[in-house]
């Protein structure tokens, strides 16, 4: 048998895994002085940062806390604007109003919030005299934005436009101060005259007392749209029509326009006041059902037809 020479080669997987782990003495070292320092560092937080885990209140701040969770939630606003010294004027706040003449070209601040107008209608009416605008008549100021109904005709009879605002074209129109106009101003009538309802155009009506163009214009158009009235009551069927007018009225006699039920479309139907969509669509399907209306009876079984309705339209309609 001859000799044969076995080398043994070593494991180059199981060396590489031991490689892994191994480090020079140098390296072991510093290695070791890091895991002291960071075990040195977490022993420090923890029993030097736990003694300072509660707080101390004096009795000034504890009172303060409960000052603060107890107000209101207005009260955080108020401190904000109080600490950055703003000042806000306060709408709801009651303020005291009074009428008196004045003149929206000239009238500062504090004569237009005693008239009742609020702070952002007193800026409005300062931004649009600062960009130029002039107020030449009372209507111009009914222009105002966000101004109501009731606000206008309350200030009407008190604004005065001062004659150096108004158009440079009156001049030519100007009469001696013993005349007066009778056109912007119109003389009244006495208690005792009367004017036709149904006749009477808009110059004619705005000499009744409590009236003016604005109510003129409102009673020419309303009865134009009924066909002439029957009653002056129907009056107060205008919204806030003064009462106090009425007797200066009278309805001679019957000089109503009527119309004729059978024969209106739908949309002619409900332009009359007394009438409207649905009682309009009411009637076209009765004639489309049943055939033409005899009298307004015919529709007392109808729901969109009441008694009261039935009776106001009456004297308004024909067969």
């Amino acid at each position: 048998m001859s000799n044969r020479l076995i080398v043994l080669l070593p494991n180059r997987r199981a060396m590489n895994f031991k490689e892994l782990f191994y480090f020079p003495r140098s390296d072991r070292k510093v290695l070791l002085a890091l895991l002291l320092i960071a075990t040195i560092a977490l022993a420090c937080f923890y029993f030097i940062g736990g003694r300072y885990k509660e707080t101390t209140l004096t009795a000034a701040d504890s009172a303060a806390v409960r000052n603060w969770q107890g107000a209101p939630r207005h009260a955080y606003r108020q401190r904000y604007r109080h600490n950055r010294r703003k000042w806000y004027y306060n709408e709801s706040a009651e303020r005291h109003t009074e009428l008196f003449p004045f003149d929206p070209n000239t009238a500062d601040s504090s004569q237009l919030l005693r008239l009742g107008l609020q702070s952002w209608q007193v800026r409005n009416i300062y931004k649009y005299r600062n960009a130029g605008g002039i107020y030449r008549k009372p209507q111009d100021f009914a222009r105002l934005y966000g101004l109501t109904v009731g606000q206008y005709r309350r200030l009407e009879p008190y604004i005065h436009i001062g004659k150096d605002f108004m158009d440079a074209a009156t001049l030519y129109d100007y009469e001696p101060a013993g005349e007066r106009d009778t056109v912007r101003s119109p003389i009244k009538i006495e208690p005792t005259e009367r004017v036709v309802l149904n006749d009477a155009d808009t110059n004619r009506l705005k000499k009744v007392p409590g009236i003016g163009s604005h109510f003129a214009r409102k009673i020419v158009q309303y009865r134009e749209r009924l066909g002439g009235f029957y009653s002056v009551n129907q009056l107060l069927e205008i919204d806030d029509f003064p009462e106090s007018a009425l007797s200066f009225f009278i309805i001679p006699d019957d000089q109503l326009r009527k119309i004729n039920l059978n024969r209106l479309t739908l949309d002619q139907l409900r332009r009359h006041p007394y009438i409207n969509f649905f009682q309009a669509k009411a009637i076209t399907d009765y004639r489309r059902l049943k055939g033409p209306l005899h009298s307004l009876h015919d529709l007392r079984l109808l729901k969109d037809f009441p008694p009261e309705a039935i009776r106001r339209l009456q004297p308004y309609v024909e067969f």
